[in-house]
């Protein structure tokens, strides 16, 4: 058995219900993989009404303060799904970015990936607990808490996988994978099983898609992880859209975001 990493978004964590769903997915993750790495987002729209109370206070306020301020939300996911895991006697230890060891360039709101130093996370893997991270943040190597900006959770999930050198990485959508058009607007759109990431990336830039960051997607072709999308939710039984290259051997050398 190998190493997984599972990347939950805030429509999959936006309540108890949901957030127990989740609880399940991982359990049964675990059963079929010897280390289980979970990502999290904040729940809902938790991130979103943390700014907007920013805003009320200040119409300009700190960067550096919104970093610590929206930081929080994921903070709220992983403890609380650690909770649900320990109900279920599964051991789960959560972990913010900066405990994680992603270390970040030092622009607020919008920092980049430079290296993955998860040395603390190491152990708790091996003794077969669940590590449970924050996605969206990191560290500066100033020490400075940093934010990766809009959609940064899938692209602190696609660094971890590259650290550990994971199988790959699975993100959980409310939509059953990658489609030609955005099904919610289109019932018609196509589902694709397989992919390759230049075809997903041109989707995005069409704006056909919303699915998945672009910049994950480039961290992961850099390093040939393998990308699976699929449903959190039960109905459909969707096997969902996996992202690849032919040969996804992984590099020698780890590649981050400074890299590409």
């Amino acid at each position: 058995m190998e190493t997984i990493v599972l990347k939950f978004g805030g429509k999959a964590l936006q309540d108890l219900p949901h957030l127990e769903k989740v609880a399940d997915i991982i359990s049964e993750k675990r059963n079929q993989f010897k280390k289980v790495i979970v990502v999290v987002s904040a729940m809902g729209k938790t991130t979103d009404d943390l700014l907007s109370t920013a805003n009320r206070v200040s119409p300009n306020p700190p960067l550096r303060e919104l970093d610590m301020l929206v930081s929080v939300g994921e903070r709220v996911s992983m403890a609380l799904l650690a909770i649900a895991l320990d109900k279920r006697g599964i051991s789960a230890r959560s972990f913010t970015g900066s405990q994680a060891g992603i270390i970040t360039t030092d622009e607020h709101s919008n920092a980049m990936i430079i290296d993955v130093r998860a040395q603390r996370i190491l152990p708790y893997l091996d003794k077969g607990d669940v590590a449970i991270v924050a996605g969206f943040q990191g560290v500066s190597l100033q020490g400075e808490i940093t934010t990766l900006g809009r959609g940064g959770s899938d692209t602190s999930a696609v660094a971890l996988a590259i650290a550990f050198r994971a199988k790959k990485v699975e993100f959980y959508k409310d939509v059953q994978g990658i489609f030609s058009k955005d099904p919610k607007i289109d019932p018609s759109a196509e589902l694709y099983s397989v992919l390759d990431y230049q075809e997903v990336l041109e989707l995005i830039n069409d704006e056909k898609v919303k699915v998945l960051h672009p910049r994950a997607i480039k961290l992961a072709e850099k390093n040939h992880i393998p990308l699976h999308v699929l449903t959190f939710r039960e109905e459909g039984g969707s096997l969902g859209t996996t992202v690849l290259r032919g040969n996804h051997l992984p590099n020698e050398r780890l590649l981050y975001e400074r890299d590409i």
